[in-house]
C-alpha cells in the first residue's frame, strides 16, 4: 500500500489517501475512533479504482495515521480537518459517504460549505448507521452518576468498547462542543440527494435515530434502506454491496 500524504491542519498532520479519477468524486468520512483503512473505506477504494472514480479519505486528528491527541478532538476539530482536506484535495462536486459519526461530519460540512458560498461542492450523501448529534441524543441522556462525576473531576469518562481492547473515551469538551454542532434540531436541507443505510440490529445507534434523521430531511431527496439483521459496522459482504449500490445510485441522481 502506498504511503499517505499529509496536510497540516491547525498544527496536526492529517493523513490522506486518494485515487485520482473523473469528476464527481467520492469522499469517505469515518466514524468515532475509526481509521481510513477499515473494510468499508477499503471496499470503496477498490470500487473507485475499478471504475475510474476519484476517491478521497483521511484520518481525523488523533485517529489512525494522523497526528494529534485523540482526547483533544471534538466535532469542531474533526469538521475542520475534513473541510481542509476536501478543499485541498478536491475540486468540483463530491459525494460524501459518512459512517456513524462521519454522517454527522458530512451534514455539518454541507452546512458550512453552503454558508461559505460553496454549497455546490456537495452533490450527494450516503450515510451509514448515521450518528449525528450522538453526544446530545445518545450519550448525555444515558450518563450515570459515575460518568457525570468523572466528567466533572477529570474531564472525561471511559467505557468498554466492543470494537477495540482500548476503552472509548468521551471528554467534557467533546460533549460540550457536540451541543454547538447539533443538526437534528429542525429541518435539515442538504440541497442534494441522500441515501441512509441503517441496521435494525445496531446496538450502538438505534434505528429510531435514523428514522428521526430521515424525518428531518426533504422527503423527495431521501432514500432509506433498513437492514433487518444489520449491526453498526455494516461490513458484511451484503452490507458492502448495498453501500456500493447506494453510492452508484446517488452518483446517478447527482450527475
Amino acid at each position: 500500500m502506498s504511503k499517505p500524504e499529509f496536510l497540516d491542519v491547525n498544527g496536526n498532520a492529517i493523513a490522506v489517501r486518494r485515487i485520482k479519477g473523473g469528476s464527481l468524486g467520492v469522499v469517505w468520512l469515518g466514524g468515532y475512533r475509526s481509521d481510513m483503512l477499515g473494510t468499508k473505506a477499503e471496499t470503496l477504494s477498490a470500487w473507485a479504482e475499478e471504475n475510474g472514480r476519484a476517491f478521497l479519505r483521511h484520518d481525523y486528528s488523533g485517529h489512525g495515521e494522523s497526528g494529534g491527541e485523540f482526547r483533544d478532538g471534538t466535532i469542531s476539530t474533526w469538521l475542520a480537518d475534513s473541510l481542509a482536506v476536501l478543499r485541498a484535495f478536491t475540486s468540483g462536486p463530491q459525494i460524501l459517504v459518512g459512517s456513524s459519526m462521519g454522517a454527522w461530519i458530512a451534514l455539518r460540512m454541507a452546512q458550512e460549505l453552503r454558508r461559505a458560498g460553496e454549497g455546490d461542492r456537495v452533490a450527494g450523501m450516503v450515510l451509514l448507521a448515521p450518528a449525528p448529534d450522538f453526544t446530545a441524543e445518545l450519550i448525555e441522556p444515558a450518563l450515570s452518576k459515575k460518568h457525570r462525576a468523572d466528567l466533572e473531576r477529570q474531564g472525561y469518562f471511559e467505557e468498554a468498547s466492543e470494537y477495540s481492547p482500548e476503552p472509548n473515551i468521551y471528554t467534557r469538551a467533546l460533549i460540550e462542543d457536540g451541543r454547538e454542532n447539533r443538526v437534528m434540531t429542525g429541518p435539515i436541507d442538504t440541497h442534494c440527494p441522500v441515501h441512509v443505510i441503517q441496521g435494525m440490529a445496531d446496538p450502538d445507534v438505534p434505528h429510531e435515530h435514523a428514522l428521526k434523521l430521515v424525518s428531518l430531511l426533504p422527503a423527495d431527496d431521501v432514500t432509506l434502506s433498513l437492514v433487518p439483521d444489520g449491526d453498526h459496522r455494516l461490513s458484511r459482504p451484503q452490507d458492502l454491496d448495498l453501500m456500493v449500490r447506494a453510492v452508484e445510485a446517488v452518483i446517478e441522481q447527482a450527475a
